[in-house]
């Protein structure tokens, strides 16, 4: 049975990587709000390792109609996401081919106050794996496309507010593009478009999430002595209905979300990393919650 409340059933819809959402249906998997202000650019042949601090803080939780739930509601969500990047000193169709995989460590903390339910986990989550993806490089663009997916091996309570894991495989299809707006590349724009196929949940439950198709971009500047600063933000629409003969709710109700906020990046030449903090605020949130997400992100070349 699924945790019920005196306002109706509410299904904590965890991302694998990081749980963004409680919400009256499904939300996506990819973690909103992880790339910033030049997402799309991936580095030269190398070996990476990219460290991403993921925190969110949420006491908003929209329904259908964008208006904020009394349940006394809060969340505390917290994603340790290591990723390891290595780009081939291979071409295909004329661009660099690179694979990665992440492993995320997620800390989830959620209360309903009016129904006295709290619940908090510390678990490994799901798997990111990406074999298969390909960068080019121009004189005013960075390009990429990309085949990943979320593998379910993080534990799937679905009696829990804070499982770790979702519970399905989802297939992440990623195409991006930085373009720098002058020729000496001090100003750039980045959209990151991507789109989410979802598998039938496990243990015997009969639902499949709808697709969902998110972007993320960001207008950035170069600065002197190796900084950037710039503004990011995300986007995120259900476009198919969920399915499956378990669903409590309105299949119809598609969520979605939007973020913007600040960045700033250094890069430190002597150590070979790449330092980014960003905070975005959501807005126009709709059947999910609406919160903060803060991002510290390492990048570093070996």
């Amino acid at each position: 049975m699924i945790k019920k409340i005196s306002k109706g059933i509410i299904i904590l819809c965890l991302s694998l990587t990081m749980p963004l959402a409680t919400c009256t249906g499904e939300t996506g998997h990819y973690p909103l709000g992880v790339e910033g202000i030049k997402g799309p650019t991936i580095p030269g042949p190398g070996f990476y390792y990219k460290l991403y601090n993921i925190f969110y803080d949420s006491d908003d939780l929209k329904d259908r109609n964008k208006h904020k739930k009394q349940l006394g509601y809060h969340a505390v969500l917290y994603t340790n996401f290591h990723r390891f990047i290595r780009v081939w000193d291979k071409k295909i169709l004329g661009g660099d081919y690179f694979t990665d995989f992440a492993v995320p460590i997620n800390y989830t903390d959620v209360e309903f106050n009016d129904d006295g339910i709290k619940d908090n986990s510390f678990s490994l989550g799901d798997i990111f794996l990406e074999p298969f993806g390909i960068s080019w490089h121009g004189d005013r663009y960075d390009t990429a496309i990309a085949v990943a997916a979320f593998v379910p091996t993080g534990h799937f309570n679905p009696d829990s507010t804070a499982s770790p894991g979702r519970g399905h495989l989802t297939g992440l299809f990623s195409a991006g593009i930085t373009y720098y707006l002058d020729a000496e590349k001090t100003w750039s724009f980045a959209l990151l478009p991507r789109y989410e196929i979802h598998t039938k949940k496990r243990r015997n439950i009969d639902i499949r999430p709808g697709d969902n198709f998110l972007f993320e971009w960001g207008l950035g500047k170069s600065l002197p002595k190796d900084w950037q600063v710039g503004l990011a933000g995300y986007g995120q629409w259900q476009v198919t209905d969920d399915s499956g003969s378990d669903i409590t709710w309105d299949k119809n109700v598609h969520d979605r979300a939007f973020a913007v906020g600040p960045e700033v990046t250094k890069f430190i030449p002597k150590w070979k990393l790449n330092v980014s903090v960003r905070a975005q605020w959501e807005f126009e949130s709709k059947d999910r919650a609406e919160g903060t997400v803060v991002n510290i992100t390492f990048l570093k070349l070996f």
